[in-house]
């Protein structure tokens, strides 16, 4: 491949992540998980989040088709579950759940692990869209030069969504508690409705195969 052809392919792969992973998109859930955090836990959860997510993609990029074989899981499956645990917490959100906890420091350390692997690493940043992003780019990507591309694409938008997220902490701060809480609310219900159409975007093929079988 030509010098042009290589970087079109990089910007390609760059766009599709950036749109897919939306780190913008993933700031409000984050700032509203890790309202009751303080600095130092809210940017532990974070690099932890994404870390966990770069190696989810790395992992499917590099066996992914292998995996969902020797599982028997399909995309459609791993949508309808995402949908399900887009929706619970979207309703922990609405009812202002995570802002009104107060933890001891073990609690503490023992929410920022869990929140930071489910559902910051997964699904909100390595969603079924990422993931299946990364397996069909990989097999795309048919030489090593276009392998490392893809690498560093996922590498590259992963930098900016921590740099995102390291940066709500301030935002947060502006928007005080009254505003964290309407915030919390708001995502609750954006959640949910984005909860509803990620799970029947991946009930209605399984559907349509079991009526068509």
């Amino acid at each position: 491949m030509t010098q042009h052809e290589l970087l079109t392919t990089a910007l390609l792969y760059i766009t599709s992540y950036f749109a897919i992973i939306n780190p913008l998109g993933v700031m409000p859930v984050f700032m509203t998980m890790t309202s009751s955090l303080n600095e130092k836990e809210r940017k532990r959860t974070a690099i932890k989040a994404v870390i966990t997510a770069f190696f989810i993609l790395l992992i499917f990029a590099l066996g992914g088709q292998l995996l969902f074989k020797v599982f028997g899981i399909s995309v459609n499956s791993f949508r309808v579950v995402g949908g399900i645990i887009f929706f619970i917490m979207g309703y922990d959100m609405l009812q202002a759940k995570v802002s009104k906890m107060k933890m001891d420091e073990d609690m503490i350390k023992n929410y920022v692990d869990d929140i930071s692997i489910t559902p910051l690493a997964i699904p909100i940043i390595a969603g079924p869209g990422a993931i299946t992003n990364s397996i069909v780019l990989m097999e795309d990507s048919d030489t090593l030069a276009l392998k490392i591309i893809l690498l560093v694409s996922i590498i590259l938008i992963l930098m900016v969504t921590l740099a995102i997220l390291l940066g709500s902490g301030k935002l947060v701060k502006v928007l005080g508690e009254t505003g964290n809480k309407i915030m919390t609310k708001l995502m609750g219900l954006i959640m949910m409705v984005i909860a509803v159409e990620f799970f029947f975007a991946g009930l209605k093929p399984i559907v349509q195969n079991m009526l068509l079988s």
